[in-house]
């Protein structure tokens, strides 16, 4: 017996985008069945009525988070970081200056700094979906290497020198 494949699944979709990403997840849920989901409010609420609608009998494991203007973004974003998200199906309005484009840009970052699948539209999602990756158990992304970064003030006298600037701060007084 195959190994089943258990994947962290972001859903998130702009107002105008969020009927067409329901329609993709419904048109994939046998192949959605079993995975783990993180979604923003208001879309996985929306996801999550239609899935049940249409497979009744189906415990889906959902996790509804803010709604993305009022913190879910950075919820996703957090979850990306802590690496429970592998793959995230973000459906964009191109056409709408969103509020929170910071939220999306910085989500849109996040995808890229932790290597994770990012797709902003349905021809992306099918093409990922569709791919024998998906279900492959022994396919396991690339974790960048930041080590370099995180430790590029090791050995660097900056605590020291904050401290002595400090001390001489309050000798003159």
């Amino acid at each position: 017996m195959e190994p089943k494949v258990r994947r962290g699944i972001g859903l998130v979709a702009h107002d105008a985008m969020k009927k067409d990403l329901i329609e993709w997840v419904l048109w994939n849920s046998e192949l959605l069945m079993g995975h783990k989901f993180y979604c923003t409010g208001t879309t996985g609420t929306l996801i999550l009525e239609a899935l049940k609608e249409k497979h009744p009998d189906v415990e889906w494991d959902f996790t509804i988070l803010k709604s993305g203007p009022l913190g879910g973004d950075q919820q996703m974003g957090s979850r990306i970081v802590e690496g429970q998200i592998d793959y995230l199906f973000f459906f964009t309005d191109p056409m709408t200056l969103q509020a929170h484009d910071t939220d999306v840009k910085a989500l849109t970052r996040l995808a890229g700094v932790e290597n994770i699948i990012f797709c902003c539209n349905r021809s992306t999602a099918d093409h990922i979906i569709s791919s024998p990756l998906f279900m492959d158990p022994t396919y396991e992304r690339s974790h960048p290497d930041y080590s370099g970064y995180t430790k590029r003030f090791q050995g660097k006298p900056v605590v020291t020198e904050a401290v002595e600037s400090v001390n001489k701060r309050r000798k003159k007084k």
